[in-house]
């Protein structure tokens, strides 16, 4: 039935959804006003959602520019649909443009596909055809749709300032059956505190490194510049050497007499770093083998102590699992350096429940101290869990069961979702196991069939939900 109904309306699925992939909104502080708190791209896109929603016969509530909400329903107990319309940087070697989607016989080709602009489509024309049918509503629907939450999530910590708490509520930005726990995650730089006096002749100065824009993605590029007192060519024999020996792809160039070197990874969400290849870590690396003054020493050298080949915090001492909700991960997802501020690295660590972070943290802050670096917070979320067996899982469960027929368990991640936003909130779809998980990375696209059967899905979710259903 659910998926019959969707077929009515999977050409105004898909050109909406084209509609909302052509929207670059990608952070961008530098052109932040307050009408477009984290710049115009995100707003663009949530405007999009507000005239979807408007033309549907929806009313919408916007808040301060960066977060809103359409609404649907009625009843005492409310339901919250948590989205986001922001993307992460598109990144390199895309074979198409990644804002101007591609759709091909089986899939739309953009950035944002499956993270999160087509799960956001799917799950609010699952609201629209239920509207259409006019069915008897039981309780309240707020899609409430997010524009930072790549970033700092400014826009849903906005939103629980003033606006009512769901009753319960659902992420449609991860994977079905469905998410009922989440790990901690927290983001922090690792700062180079002071100047190291350099009175020795070293053979290689390290002028600048940069690698990585988000400390939630695995960099793929990573570029270095270095003034090379010896012999040149030796520097760049030993880098094509290294680059054959662990058979990743780079460049070098010479520009006024600095060279420049470049390596090229590959990106991944960086909840499980293993996924992808540090373009960073790796160029740190291979900095690592050369004579460099000791300013530069210093940042490699901690590098390669704490985190080159250390995805599991291994190396900081924080290695950490349990059997439900799996192992401590670390993405350094952000490096740095010049010759005159020194360095940084932006690091994105995820802990499941009953890790001991503060402990921890400070143990490696006295650590690191030693080294002449130092810590600054950024954001600390604390792990997230619903029981697996409470009516509202159930409900959804049975939606995903009845339209898969696939028994899968609810199960925890390492990422995080908008549904830790909530009291009761857990995270269901909109991926599926057979699909190609491109989130954050080149070539993302979502197919039709899991763009059509994630609204099914969710159509009968909501249905069991806000009509038939009393899940508290």
């Amino acid at each position: 039935m659910w998926r019959n109904k969707v077929k009515e309306y999977e050409e105004d699925i898909i050109n909406d959804l084209k509609g909302l992939l052509s929207i670059e909104s990608v952070r961008n502080d530098a052109e932040s006003t307050y009408d477009a708190p984290v710049g115009p791209g995100p707003k663009e896109a949530l405007n999009f959602m507000y005239q979807l929603g408007e033309r549907d016969g929806f009313s919408f509530k916007d808040i301060e520019n960066i977060v809103g909400r359409i609404e649907a329903g009625k009843g005492e107990d409310l339901l919250g649909i948590l989205c986001h319309v922001d993307v992460v940087p598109a990144g390199t070697g895309w074979e198409t443009d990644p804002f101007n989607p591609v759709e091909t016989e089986t899939s739309i080709i953009a950035r944002g596909s499956l993270d999160d602009k087509g799960p956001t489509i799917a799950a609010y024309y699952a609201v629209k055809i239920l509207e259409d049918m006019k069915v008897d509503w039981k309780k309240r629907i707020h899609i409430i749709v997010g524009t930072d939450e790549e970033s700092d999530w400014k826009c849903t910590d906005r939103y629980f300032e003033t606006e009512e708490m769901p009753t319960v509520g659902f992420a449609p930005d991860a994977e079905f059956p469905l998410i009922h726990g989440e790990k901690g995650i927290v983001t922090f730089n690792i700062l180079q505190s002071g100047y190291v006096e350099d009175n020795d002749e070293p053979e290689v100065e390290l002028k600048a490194f940069f690698s990585g824009e988000r400390f939630n993605m695995v960099p793929d590029t990573a570029q270095a510049k270095l003034l090379i007192k010896e012999q040149m060519t030796n520097v760049v024999q030993k880098f094509d050497l290294f680059l054959n020996e662990f058979e990743i792809e780079g460049e070098t160039s010479i520009d006024e007499g600095f060279l420049n070197l470049t390596i090229f990874g590959k990106s991944a969400h960086g909840m499980d770093p293993t996924l992808g290849v540090n373009a960073g870590l790796y160029l740190i690396k291979f900095l690592n083998r050369l004579n460099l003054d000791k300013y530069a020493s210093s940042y490699v050298k901690f590098a390669n102590d704490y985190l080159v080949d250390s995805p599991k915090g291994e190396k900081m001492g924080m290695k950490f699992a349990t059997e439900e909700m799996g192992e401590v991960t670390t993405n350094t997802g952000i490096l740095s350096y010049t010759d005159v501020d020194g360095g940084q690295f932006g690091i994105n660590l995820r802990y499941p429940e009953g890790f001991d972070f503060d402990q921890s943290l400070s143990r490696f802050k006295a650590e690191v101290a030693e080294r002449g670096f130092e810590i600054e917070m950024d954001k600390h979320q604390l792990p997230h869990y619903v029981d697996k067996n409470d009516p509202f899982i159930n409900q959804l469960l049975s939606a995903y069961r009845d339209q898969t027929g696939d028994q899968s368990e609810p199960f925890t991640i390492g990422g995080g979702t908008y549904a830790r936003n909530l009291d009761k909130g857990v995270a269901f779809g909109a991926m599926f196991r057979d699909s190609e998980d491109l989130m954050h990375q080149k070539n993302e696209y979502i197919t039709k069939k899991q763009l059509f059967d994630a609204t099914a899905i969710y159509l009968e979710a909501i249905y069991n939900v806000c009509v038939s259903g009393d899940a508290k």
